[in-house]
């Protein structure tokens, strides 16, 4: 039997800070542990790699904050747009890398912010179903405000993981607590309802395919 999730506010704006700093620290640490080769190394070719790994560490932490601002930020009045460009450019950032390809084919408008966040929240749960890397391909349904969005992954090892159903639907994981992991799924649950869109996720051999369509 499943409970609802009983979360306060200040509990949720927690969490998030909580995902956000996680998934900044890796390269934020990486480029500290490169200043300090650069101090203690007097051999050039350490410096060259310090200096790469720096380079590519800045680029990966500026991407993961650059998403993390739309995606969980993008404060401003009730009517509020983005530029569902600007969502791709950081998805693309934030998703693409040796591993991981992104296929984007959402056309360029002008969304309510909200519908824009769900989005790229979307991108962040499909990224989850193939942990070992893969293609993600995002295009829009429908036309319109009341359009939806159709998200498909596919990869060697592509998955629905564990509970991310039921913390889409609102509903508490095992143990009745959210961590800093699962509010993202939440999160983009609490975006679904609150811009009238339902989500789906079936698995078909090695590719899953999420459905955001009005509810």
């Amino acid at each position: 039997m499943t409970t609802a999730v009983n979360l306060d506010k200040l509990d949720l704006a927690a969490l998030l800070c909580s995902r956000v700093c996680h998934d900044v620290i890796s390269p934020v640490g990486a480029i500290v542990n490169g200043l300090e080769v650069l101090e203690d190394e007097d051999d050039p070719s350490m410096k060259a790699f310090a200096l790469d790994l720096i380079g590519k560490s800045a680029r990966q932490a500026s991407a993961r904050l650059q998403f993390a601002r739309l995606a969980f930020g993008a404060a401003g009045s009730a009517g509020a747009q983005i530029d569902t460009g600007d969502a791709e450019n950081v998805a693309r950032g934030f998703i693409q890398d040796d591993r991981t390809t992104l296929d984007w084919t959402v056309p360029r408008t002008l969304s309510p912010k909200n519908k824009v966040k769900l989005l790229l929240n979307l991108v962040m749960v499909a990224s989850s179903t193939i942990p070992r890397g893969g293609r993600i391909s995002v295009e829009a349904t429908g036309e319109g405000e009341e359009g939806g969005f159709r998200l498909r992954t596919q990869g060697s090892h592509s998955r629905i993981p564990a509970h991310i159903v039921d913390l889409l639907a609102g509903h508490a994981p095992e143990g009745g607590a959210l961590d800093a992991h699962a509010v993202q799924p939440h999160y983009t649950g609490l975006l679904a309802r609150a811009t009238g869109y339902g989500i789906s996720l079936a698995l078909d051999g090695d590719t899953v395919v999420i459905a955001a369509e009005r509810a």
